[in-house]
């Protein structure tokens, strides 16, 4: 369902950091105007964050935006807390995790409310029933040293040519590792962490650790975010990418409006913005991350998200609902496969 755009009805006084969230004030609408306050909760890079101050400080004028920022496994584990204990002063929820938003709008903890900036949005990426939709795409790709020789697949990371070479995410503590791990399951089936190891693979933690490992030589071949490759790129590291035959994993990054909300009109406007054109611009300039909107070109002269999605494994319900249904029993596979 698309609602009025209310973009052009604000400006945001001003943006900053928080740690710790006091109670949000309600918005003020008798004039029409849209005010208070309004607390994002989000996974974003934070140069990503700064960057959109200019942009939210010239289209939400009264409206102060507070941010609880932190990897998606610490934000998750932060409104948990808080709505277990009775209640969050989270308004908008901006993580890479797809299946917490599922989980969420199961729980009726998510307003139905789609921007209309997202109207060209791939349908894959908006919840059916409009309580999230995606605003950025991350992708899992293979990573190896410029000039050396390198798998063309992840299939091929359990051929014997590569034993003792691959360093991978740990989906118990990274959000996009364990989604890169429901999609290996499902391509690859439930022992494929067990041949893995079997094949002398490691993991190393989150992206920046992978990425870390490939670029100093202790492994040949990391499965790694590609913005950490393409910033590590533009920095100069001697890194390329890779993408795999057998399908990149994408990972929407959803933002949806939690149904507590004390300021949903504000929260509307966020999301507009950040859908915006000049919003999605942001994210992948600075970001190194795909747009959903298919008039964007891809980040660092990769094309856009409809060429991104013919290149990746399909994300559709049956994976959220995997994810959803089988985390648990995932993270006990693959903590068993990696103890041995």
């Amino acid at each position: 369902m698309l609602r009025l755009a209310l973009a052009s009805l604000v400006l945001l006084a001003g943006c900053r950091i928080e740690s710790a969230a006091p109670a949000s004030s309600v918005a003020v609408t008798n004039d029409g105007a849209i005010r208070g306050d309004l607390w994002v909760y989000t996974s974003m890079y934070r140069h990503v964050m700064d960057a959109f101050d200019p942009l939210l400080k010239e289209r939400m004028p009264q409206v102060t935006v507070r941010w609880f920022q932190g990897g998606s496994e610490k934000v998750a584990t932060k409104l948990e807390a808080e709505l277990a204990a009775g209640g969050s002063p989270c308004d908008v929820l901006m993580t890479s995790d797809p299946f917490l938003y599922r989980r969420l709008a199961k729980e009726g903890r998510l307003m139905r409310a789609v921007s209309p900036n997202g109207v060209r949005t791939p349908r894959a990426l908006v919840d059916p029933d409009g309580h999230w939709e995606a605003v950025r795409l991350s992708t899992m790709v293979l990573v190896h040293k410029t000039g050396s020789e390198a798998p063309a697949s992840f299939i091929e990371l359990l051929d014997p040519k590569w034993k003792g070479e691959v360093v991978i995410g740990d989906p118990l503590t990274s959000g996009t590792a364990f989604t890169f791990a429901v999609a290996m399951e499902r391509t690859h089936g439930s022992d494929f962490f067990d041949k893995l190891r079997a094949n002398g693979v490691r993991v190393a933690g989150g992206n920046a650790a992978v990425l870390q490992k490939v670029e100093g030589g202790e492994a040949k071949v990391g499965v790694v975010l590609l913005e950490n490759v393409l910033a590590a790129k533009a920095r100069g590291s001697p890194v390329e990418e890779i993408w795999p035959t057998d399908g990149a994993v994408v990972i929407p990054g959803p933002v949806a409006i939690l149904s507590s909300s004390r300021n949903p009109a504000a929260a509307r406007a966020f999301n507009d913005v950040v859908l915006s054109p000049e919003g999605q611009k942001v994210i992948r300039e600075l970001g190194d991350m795909h747009a959903v909107d298919p008039r964007q070109p891809g980040p660092r002269e990769n094309q856009g998200v409809e060429w991104l999605l013919s290149k990746s494994a399909p994300f559709d319900e049956a994976l959220l609902d995997r994810g959803l249904n089988d985390g648990a029993a995932l993270k006990s596979r693959f903590s068993a496969a990696f103890s041995k």
